[in-house]
Formats: structure tokens, sequence, C-alpha cells
């Protein structure tokens, strides 16, 4: 079997954080790369990356990637040749993988044991409210019930339903798939509708646990950019027009990461399109609850047509309770029910039911999240203009994180010196399918106040560890300077 190809980044989110622990960074690199060859996630010929190329991206230098790259060597997992470079030996151990498994820095991030990083990488509130623990104790669970319910409890697919006749948009419980988390939702969704080889519109940049799926689907992405108001709508028709997609997936409620918000009449546009092309348009609705104004909500653009929503209750509840779910049309949740049955044949079900129990007073669940929101936003923002003034952070109007922008360098490269300062970011560049956001991070604000501030502390000193020299500014004209000269250094 051929080894499946990682590119750069790839490797870069496979390695983790391989330089959080104790000793020589040499031999730290070693033992990750040692565990991902056993581990069968780096297969027997794979290429990898020169020593330079490997160690610009882990901002580290050149003779930390050689020294390790030659301690695998003596232990017989790598041949170095020159001039054929550097593969993982044919006497590895494990086959290689026979499925895509992910790279994506968010997840791996918390398969790795617990150390002493903060992870503002994963954004997800930390600790359950009180008021979950309250409907596990009140709950009945149900007699003369098998106990498997693939699409999901019909009390809680009603009271989703009813949220959604509340927001403007009719709905029945047969509308209604109980997933696994909105991870789960996204995943069945992609099964259905999307082949090897089919298009997926995106946002650039997007969720990048939605890139994963679709990567693991053989989708072709076709990025539309973000700009200050979402999406931008009129290249999203193009896209549609040309490429017609077979799914199109856009945040358009405080877009994980930019936090941009689409205006309703740009929505409905979107709506309109796709409905006309027959796209089918998932709304991720993941975020939509937490503004931090108050006001009336904003309708879901399945108020404009017909549009898949995916929703959860991870964000405003805990990540830990794993309740998601679809919002179709009848005939396609119970084709999505039919699906699920096969992998899992049902949500678990005191989950379901304590759900139930919080979506009958989730106002003031809703507002008591949004509050500790708003303070965590602000903190952070006053730590980092604080200590790291050369970064731009805009305020954001709701949801969990802040898209800020580095003065220079690169957000992969600078994550690498962060993680060995004690703290894990994402950068933007995992998150882009039209491989931009380079200079990009997305920051999360759900820990305590002193936990954001000692975050900060550790990237502020990771930044000056890092801090590569901006490029010089190029000379200005002097006196008499001719006008061909001065085309030169204006171009």
């Amino acid at each position: 079997m051929e080894p499946i190809p990682l590119s750069l980044d790839d490797l870069v989110a496979r390695l983790g954080r391989w330089s959080a622990g104790r000793g020589p960074l040499y031999l730290l690199l070693a033992a990750r790369f040692r565990q991902l060859i056993d581990d069968g996630l780096l297969a027997p010929g794979s290429v990898l990356p020169p020593d330079r190329r490997l160690s610009a991206a882990l901002a580290v230098g050149r003779t930390t990637v050689v020294a390790a790259y030659d301690t695998l060597r003596q232990e017989g997992r790598l041949m170095r040749r020159q001039g054929s470079g550097t593969r993982v030996a044919s006497a590895a151990l494990a086959p290689g993988p026979r499925v895509r498994e992910t790279s994506n820095p968010l997840f791996l991030h918390l398969l790795e044991a617990p150390d002493d990083v903060i992870l503002l990488s994963c954004a997800a509130p930390v600790g359950p409210p009180p008021e979950l623990a309250l409907a596990y104790r009140t709950m009945i669970l149900p007699d003369g019930d098998l106990g498997y319910h693939p699409a999901g409890l019909p009390a809680l697919r009603t009271a989703i339903a009813a949220r959604y006749g509340v927001r403007g948009v009719p709905t029945g419980p047969e509308q209604i798939l109980v997933t696994t988390g909105a991870q789960q939702a996204l995943a069945l969704v992609t099964r259905l509708l999307v082949a090897p080889g089919d298009g997926v519109l995106v946002e650039s940049p997007t969720y990048p646990g939605a890139l994963d799926l679709f990567r693991e689907a053989a989708a072709v992405p076709h990025p539309v950019a973000v700009g200050a108001d979402g999406i931008g709508v009129a290249e999203a028709i193009r896209v549609m027009v040309r490429h017609r997609p077979a799914l199109a997936y856009v945040v358009p409620r405080f877009q994980n990461p930019t936090g941009t918000v689409l205006p309703p009449l740009a929505g409905r546009r979107l709506v309109e399109a796709a409905n006309r092309m027959g796209v089918p348009l998932v709304d991720d609705e993941v975020l939509a609850d937490l503004a931090f104004e108050p006001g009336p909500a904003q309708q879901p653009l399945s108020s404009f047509g017909e549009v898949i929503g995916v929703g959860s209750l991870s964000k405003v509840v805990w990540g830990g309770l794993r309740i998601g779910w679809v919002r179709g049309p009848a005939a396609m949740v119970s084709r999505l029910a039919r699906l699920k049955a096969i992998h899992d044949l049902g949500s678990d079900v005191p989950a379901q039911l304590a759900a139930v129990r919080l979506l009958d007073g989730f106002d003031p669940i809703v507002a008591g999240r949004v509050r500790a929101l708003r303070s965590g936003h602000d903190h952070l923002r006053a730590e980092l203009a604080r200590l790291l003034p050369s970064w731009s952070c805009p305020p954001a109007s709701g949801g969990q994180t802040l898209w800020v922008r580095l003065p220079y360098g690169d957000g992969v490269a600078f994550a690498q010196v962060a993680l060995r300062h004690g703290v894990a970011v994402l950068p933007g560049a995992t998150m882009d399918a039209l491989g931009g956001s380079t200079r990009r991070l997305r920051l999360h604000f759900l820990l305590p106040p002193a936990v954001l501030s000692e975050a900060v502390r550790r990237l502020a000193a990771a930044w000056r560890e890092y801090a590569p020299e901006p490029a010089a500014p190029r000379p200005g004209p002097g006196p008499g300077t001719s006008p061909a000269a001065l085309h030169a250094i204006t171009v």
C-alpha cells in the first residue's frame, strides 16, 4: 500500500505539543516522531521534510531537526541518504493507516495527555452550569423502553422544533434529527450528500472540523473569502453557478473563526440562489445564541428558504453534553436517521432527557453564558492590549473567539514557540482552504480571568523569543531622483 502523503502543515499538526515536555528539544522531537512511526501514523517509505523546511516550520534551529533525524536513523526508524532525503524506514513496525485521520490541531490537542499547557486552541466552556447537574438529578428514566432511538427521543425532537418555531421558522419534530454533537450532525450530512470528487463550497477561513470532514469525504473545496460582513455572497453565487457543488457550508452568525455576522438581506440572497440552483445549504448555528448585546434574535437562514440547520448545546451548556441536531426536510431527516442507526443506534438517552429539561428553561442559561463570555472577551482584549500592543485584535459582537492578526511572521511557526512557553493557539492557516490567514491566530476567551492573564503573559514571552525582524522599509526618493528611478522605488 502506498503511504498517504502528508503536507508540511499536516506533519507539524500531527507533531502536536511535542516540545511541551522536559529535556533537550531534539530528544522531544525524536520521541514524538518515534510515536507517530510506531503507531502507523507515518507509514514506511513516507518522505519527511528537509531539515531547513521543518526547522523553519517548528521555529527551532536546524541542528535540532538534524539531531532528531539522526537519533531515529540510528534506531533504524529513518533512512537518510544524500540526494534522496529522509524517509521512514521500511522496517518500521506499523503499516500505514487505511483511513484518513485528523491532523487538525484543534482535535489533536484534545488527544494529548494533560500537562501545563493552557489550551487557547479549543473553544469550549470549562465545566457545566449547575442547571445540568439538576437536570440529571431530576430526570425520570422511561419504563418499558429499549433505549434505542436513532432519530432521537420524541420529547427532545419536539423541544428543539419548538425553539425553531419561536424564532419564526415553523418546524415539526419529524424535521429534527438528534445527534451526538454538531460534529456528528455535519458528518452525517456530509456522508449522505457528498461523494468523492464532489465540490463543497466553504468559507475561507472556516471551522476546521468541517474541513476535516470534507477532506475525509475526498471532496474538492471551493473556498469563498469572508469579509467584514461574512461570506462574500456575490462570489458564493458565482461559485455555485460555475461548479454546482454538492454542498455549501456557512457559519452566518458569529462566524468561526472571524466572528463576523452575515446581514439578513445577504443571507436571503444566498439562500434563494442556493435553492434556485439546487445546492444544499448547511447553516452552522452552533454559535448563533451567543450575542453580547441584548435584542431580538436574528432569524436563521432557514427562515428564507430550504436550509439544513445544524446546532448543538455544547457552546451554551457544556461540550461534555453531546447533544446536537439537524433540522431539514422530513424526507432527508428520515434518511439521516437510517444512516445514524448504522453507526450508533441513537444518542445517549439520559443526556437527551437532561437536554429536554434544559431547553424548558433555556433563556436564563444562555444569558448566564453570554455574561461570562462578554467578561472574558473584554479581559482578554485588555490583556493583549497591555502586553502585546502590536497585535491587531478587533472586538467581537458575540461568539467565543478573537481573530488576531500578528504584525509580521507566520502563525504556524509562532504557535510552535508558544507551545514551548506553555500555551496552545490555533494558527489561522489551519482554517483557510485558500491558503491564507498565515499571520492570524484564533484565541478563545472561555477560561477564568487569571488563566487568561497567564496565557497572555506566556504569549508575550513567546513573542519576544520569536519576534522575527520585520522587513526593512524601502528608501524614499532623494533629491534629484529621476522619474524612472522614482517609479522603480514605488512599484
